[in-house]
């Protein structure tokens, strides 16, 4: 959540032996606030949310071609905002001069995890069990949506890229961190684990969902 770029200076002691000295004032500096989570002795607050894992299959090996950090930049840059622009599209129902329609909520919030993002949707904002189903079903397209779309554009441009986004679902309760700059809670490792299960790249948690009430009456 944070850098730490201190000034060092080499410090030669005998023929064998070098160090590192740093001032104090900028030794002070490294401490929990890197962390960028804010006062984390504050209470937790709890919230019931739908948790979304997504990851990018084979990012690891993209990261170990030929100079990546020539490619590396441009593609996130493509990819996240390729992601929110599709999350942006599948929950808009209407734009009304400055007043947008949406189906349910947009997440309240989203980190970047090094090779995906996750995002928490408050689901006392949905709309109910069809509304919960409205966001699997959207998040459903998105994932297939990677590789119908953006997978084959994306190659003509940059080569080696994931060729596929896998994306893992659960709901439960999350609870903050400091101001809010963070959350935990076992939904968020569920949903980790089941995006990667196997050969699937689409998977959900069937705690918390009733696949008549989510599914069969969705939009």
């Amino acid at each position: 959540m944070g850098t730490l770029r201190l000034k060092y200076k080499k410090k030669n002691v005998g023929d064998k032996w070098s160090f590192n000295t740093i001032k104090i004032k900028d030794f002070s500096k490294f401490s929990t606030s890197i962390l960028g989570l804010g006062d984390i002795r504050k209470d937790a607050k709890s919230t019931n949310a739908l948790a979304a894992v997504f990851d990018l299959e084979g990012f690891t090996d993209f990261c170990n071609q030929i100079d990546p950090q020539l490619v590396i930049p441009e593609f996130l840059d493509c990819f996240l905002s390729w992601l929110f622009q599709k999350i942006e599209e599948s929950f808009t129902e209407s734009i009304d001069k400055e007043v947008v329609t949406i189906w349910g909520s947009l997440p309240f919030f989203g980190k970047f995890t090094g090779d995906g993002a996750l995002f928490l949707w408050d689901t006392d904002l949905s709309m109910g069990q069809s509304g919960i189903g409205n966001i699997t079903i959207s998040l459903r397209h998105i994932c297939e949506q990677y590789q119908t779309e953006f997978h084959p554009k994306i190659s003509k441009e940059i080569a080696k890229v994931p060729k596929k986004l896998r994306v893992g679902i659960a709901r439960g309760q999350v609870l903050s961190i400091g101001d809010n700059n963070d959350f935990v809670g076992p939904c968020i490792n569920m949903a980790s684990r089941l995006q990667k299960l196997g050969s699937l790249s689409f998977a959900i948690s069937r705690r918390g969902f009733n696949p008549k009430e989510c599914f069969e009456k969705s939009r």
